[in-house]
């Protein structure tokens, strides 16, 4: 019995699994579920219009510290040292959407942490929208993705994100930032190129989700994460040279819909009118349904090319990939 289950003894007695014989790595799970609500309150919550006042920042920093303490509250988990824990807020007509992204270097998952932020920051909404809605449900608490350890990347195979997640970015600007760094994952080497597309998207009124940082052999999970939500763009950066380890473009072909190869191949091209180097890079550029994906590379002046290339057409890409935006422009 205790083969199956881990958590029992040879006698099906409850026990603390001893983990000491594993091996530390960047581990990172992902967990999401819904408040079932009316439209009333999603009006009021959206507005910041309620009775109790900021609802989404009171959850989200309820549902972290809910995080913090899962070793608390259930049973059998190990203490961890948290490195990251991110809570998002969405909404569909009906529902609250909650989104928990966990992340810890360690011997054992952060599963049980994402999912518990997920139930804490949840019951929170349903606190603080009770007045207006006292029969308001909490549903589907469930783990969408995790990483790391001996398993290795486990993603749910039943999810549909793009019908179930929209984040609270109202403008339909939203975006996501994704490195593949592997001692960035690790915390060995700081980036810089996650936080310098992040600041440059916000300032260009997107939302943004990250830099979510991963390592290279975890690419595949990284995307999927950072496609969960269906945001109108994501930028990947590192990964796309020529190393055995650099894993983005199989990873972002594997997803692609359609390929935007001109774009890749200006961004190409603005890099080699700086250093010949440049023209290694295997990024790629294209849709993932009505989200647009792109790799820079992962160097500091790869991304600022990518910038500089991105800027003057990303309004006029994104609206024709919408459904507008005038094609003879």
């Amino acid at each position: 019995m205790s083969g199956d289950l881990t958590h029992l003894d040879d006698e099906g007695r409850a026990r603390m699994v001893d983990v000491s014989a594993k091996a530390s790595t960047t581990r990172i799970a992902v967990a999401a579920g819904e408040l079932q609500t009316t439209r009333e309150v999603i009006a009021l919550v959206r507005a910041d219009d309620m009775p109790k006042a900021d609802v989404l920042a009171t959850a989200r920093i309820a549902g972290i510290a809910g995080a913090k303490r899962t070793s608390e509250l259930i049973p059998l988990c190990h203490q961890l040292a948290l490195s990251s824990v991110k809570v998002e807020f969405g909404f569909t007509e009906s529902t609250i959407t909650i989104e928990a992204r966990a992340k810890t270097t360690g011997q054992t998952g952060v599963e049980m942490e994402a999912l518990t932020a997920v139930a804490v920051a949840g019951l929170t909404l349903h606190d603080m929208v009770k007045a207006v809605d006292p029969a308001a449900v909490l549903n589907g608490v469930r783990l969408l993705t995790k990483s790391g350890g001996k398993r290795g990347n486990w993603v749910r195979d039943d999810e549909t994100p793009s019908a179930t997640v929209e984040y609270t970015d109202t403008s339909g600007r939203s975006a996501a930032v994704l490195v593949a760094s592997t001692g960035g994952a690790a915390g060995t080497r700081e980036d810089t190129t996650g936080p310098a597309l992040t600041g440059w998207l916000e300032g260009l009124g997107f939302t943004v989700r990250g830099p979510l940082v991963y390592a290279d052999a975890d690419i595949d999970a990284g995307l999927a994460d950072a496609l969960r939500g269906g945001p109108a763009l994501v930028i990947t950066t590192g990964g796309t040279g020529a190393s055995p380890t650099d894993r983005t473009p199989e990873a972002t072909a594997a997803v692609l819909d359609r390929e935007l190869p001109g774009l890749a191949e200006a961004m190409r091209r603005k890099g080699t009118e700086k250093i010949a180097h440049a023209s290694l890079s295997r990024g790629l550029a294209g849709l993932v349904g009505g989200t647009v994906v792109v790799n820079l590379p992962g160097s500091p002046g790869g991304v600022r090319d990518g910038m500089a290339v991105l800027e003057p057409i990303l309004d006029h890409l994104l609206a024709q990939v919408a459904g507008g935006g005038m094609h003879d422009e």
